[in-house]
Parts: structure tokens; sequence; C-alpha cells
């Protein structure tokens, strides 16, 4: 009879991603997994697999939490418009998220080249990412913020671009006072508000 697992499941994940968050997937070796997790080498694998399997149930969880968050608050914020221009803002209220950047397009530039399961889950999270963002754009349009006429899946790709690019600046070191009026800038450009306030 198998022995109940005596470890908390999310907890160990979380602790797994933030180091692969941190040093990136080539920089973490299975001594690091085994100090972050708190878990000996068999228990390990027994648990979750090897380290790749690991890596890939980590991204999923990630990219999973980074949707439902993005759900809530595009369709919890009152006016669509406010909703989206959060989406600038958003990367540069979180400290640790301004030198970690996005572990979804860390992982695409360190592995998309060479591992077609990460650029899958790239495309696929990119594509969900952009579905969500333009049922928003379609919000701000019916609320008369946005034009009738414009493609909102379009609209939703250059935000999300826009927003990505916020995101890799971040990590150069750009000080929050111009990333911020960066990151205005953009929505003043990508979303004005037709009402001028």
């Amino acid at each position: 009879m198998a022995r109940p697992r005596s470890f908390d499941e999310k907890q160990v994940l979380d602790a797994i991603r933030d180091q692969f968050w941190d040093a990136g997937y080539a920089e973490t070796s299975l001594e690091d997994l085994m100090r972050v997790s708190g878990l000996g080498k068999g228990s390990l694998y027994a648990a979750f697999g090897d380290k790749r399997q690991l890596f890939l149930r980590t991204l999923r969880g990630y990219t999973e939490e980074s949707h439902g968050y993005l759900r809530r608050a595009l369709a919890e914020t009152p006016r669509a418009l406010d909703a989206l221009r959060m989406l600038f803002e958003s990367p540069i209220d979180d400290p640790a998220g301004t030198r970690r950047g996005c572990l979804m397009a860390n992982s695409t530039c360190e592995l998309g080249n060479h591992d077609q399961d990460v650029l899958d889950h790239a495309h696929r999270t990119y594509e969900t990412s952009t579905a969500l963002i333009a049922g928003c754009v379609a919000r701000a349009q019916r609320e008369g913020d946005l034009p009738a006429d414009a493609d909102p899946i379009a609209l939703a790709r250059a935000l999300l671009a826009a927003q990505q690019g916020l995101v890799f600046m971040s990590r150069t070191g750009m000080d929050t006072d111009t990333l911020l009026a960066t990151a205005r800038s953009l929505a003043a450009q990508l979303l004005p508000d037709p009402s001028g306030d």
C-alpha cells in the first residue's frame, strides 16, 4: 500500500516554478529542485517526473493562473477601457515582476527554438490571452469607448505586443518612472479616451 504524500503539492510546485523563473531552465539543476522543494530525488521524480516534465507542468500552471487573473481583471473592472489600460500598468505595479519578466516569455526566448512543446504552449498561451483581451475590446466598443469598426483581434494583438514589450523593457533595469511614462504613452496611442478624461 502506497504511503500518502506528506508534502503540500501546490507549495512544492510554486517553489519549483520560482526556481525556473529566477534561473531559467538550463541553469536549474536537479540539486536546485531538491533544495527548493525539500524533496529527495526519488520522491521528486515519483511525484512529478523528471526535470522537463516538472518544468512543463509548472509552466502550464503559471499560464493557467495568469489567464485566471487576466480573465477576472478584465471582467471585474466596471469600464472596459480602464481594464484595457490596466494591462500596461499592472506589470509595473509588481516589483518582482519587473525583475523577473514573464515566465512564459522568458521560457519561449530560452527554449522556443529547439523545444516544440514549449513553442506550442507559447502559441496557445498568447492565442488565449489575445482572445481574452479581444473580448474586453468588444465590450469597450459596446460601451462606446472604442470605434465600432475596429477589429477586436487585431487591436488585442497590438495591446498584447505592447504590454509584453513593456515587460521586456522592465528587465533591462529601466526605472519605474520611465516605464510608467512609456505605459501611459502607449495607452494614449492605442486606447484614446473618447471623453478626453
